[in-house]
């Protein structure tokens, strides 16, 4: 069964509830407000057109364009870009906040002790690469993480060769998966869309502020646990 290992310097259910709390915070602090479930956009103004040099589609209403920043192009990648191109940064997005919940999710799960059976020695963090490379069965798990990836990145994306199209960039349920998904309204849909790429993006930041603290020899988990130490 799972395994907790004892750990100086921190309470495992202090822990789960760090995660659990976490998971909770991230959704409501990035949920879409209630009062404009149509849309969460905020328009492009002028000064932003000028600023950012806008000078093709307007994307002022697109998904993800929510307040406090409104429309936020910092690097100009949308400036001339056409809707395919945006398209493709969407899509980019999407998937790289899919992982990186995952991330946040597996990091704090293996931080609060929990180890799948025959894995109890494996330490959490970073150091857990290391230490899965030094073992036969280590290697064993990392190839089969190997497979796992490689499985994943080919069945989620749109299939081509079906008779089957995608509601939004992002869908990749192929006529096969829907979760009562079709039964939501636009309004329900709109909100639900925000508030995953909202919780993606707030765990690319997440994860990266975990491993950086990491990095750094400093605790933002309760206790003062760090993780890989």
């Amino acid at each position: 069964g799972w395994q907790y290992p004892p750990v100086k310097n921190y309470s495992p259910t202090m822990m789960k509830f760090a995660i659990l709390a976490a998971a909770a915070g991230s959704a409501a602090a990035f949920a879409p407000s209630p009062v404009a479930q149509t849309s969460t956009a905020l328009g492009v103004t002028a000064a932003q057109k000028d600023f950012f040099g806008i000078t093709s589609v307007d994307y002022s209403k697109a998904l993800g364009v929510q307040a406090p920043l409104g429309f936020f192009d910092p690097l100009g990648l949308l400036t001339d870009a056409d809707t395919e191109a945006f398209d493709d940064l969407r899509e980019k997005e999407i998937k790289h906040g899919r992982v990186a919940m995952l991330a946040v999710t597996g990091y704090l799960t293996t931080a609060a002790g929990v180890r799948f059976p025959g894995a109890e020695d494996i330490p959490d963090g970073l150091a857990s690469w290391q230490a899965l490379l030094d073992t036969k069965d280590g290697m064993n798990v990392l190839m089969q993480m190997t497979a796992f990836f490689v499985v994943a990145e080919i069945v989620n994306r749109d299939a081509d060769w079906l008779d089957n199209k995608a509601e939004f960039v992002g869908d990749y349920r192929n006529g096969a998966l829907d979760f009562g998904w079709d039964k939501l309204s636009e309004e329900m849909k709109f909100k639900k869309r925000s508030i995953e790429l909202n919780n993606g993006r707030a765990a690319m930041m997440g994860i990266w502020g975990l491993v950086t603290h990491e990095i750094m020899g400093v605790s933002i988990l309760p206790g003062g646990y760090l993780p890989g130490h």
